[in-house]
């Protein structure tokens, strides 16, 4: 199969990779960019470990093709923090111990990020189900869930 010539933006970042057509989003990301944040769950879009945003659109990176890559504006987990400057997710999973393996983790803070940059101020229910592609085998959500509460309300006194 004939490779295909990517141009792309990740995390800020103008990307060019060569790709299968075949290829997902996240082999890219990891095996052939090094971006190892990202995590493959289970490989068929049923966990969110693999969680990344597409132009602002949350997706599961291992069903999306990464020729579809082509002129987008990617994030990934590797993007989160600001040098040394941990996201305020980033910093309240830790504070509130809101992981345990840390498999799910990316994909978590990924999709908390998209749901509080489309809704600043949610309620716990909205948390809830803003998270729930995401599976977490390790721990019973709730920590999670006020981890995203508490960094919503720090996020916005900033603002």
């Amino acid at each position: 199969m004939a490779k295909t010539h990517i141009t792309t933006s990740i995390n800020g970042e103008p990307v060019e990779f060569l790709c299968e057509p075949n290829q997902s989003l996240l082999e890219v990301l990891r095996n052939t960019l090094g971006l190892t944040g990202t995590k493959e769950g289970c490989g068929t879009g049923d966990c969110g470990a693999c969680s990344v945003t597409v132009d602002g659109r949350l997706v599961c990176s291992c069903l999306v093709l990464a020729v579809e890559a082509e002129g987008a504006e990617i994030a990934t987990i590797e993007g989160m923090a600001q040098g040394e400057t941990l996201h305020p997710l980033q910093r309240k999973f830790l504070e509130m111990a809101a992981l345990q393996c840390g498999i799910c983790t990316p994909g978590v803070l990924i999709s908390a990020r998209a749901l509080l940059e489309k809704n600043p101020n949610p309620t716990e229910t909205e948390v809830r189900f803003g998270l729930a592609g995401n599976l977490c085998r390790c721990t019973g959500y709730d920590k999670i869930v006020r981890a995203v509460m508490e960094a919503a309300a720090e996020m916005r006194e900033t603002v």
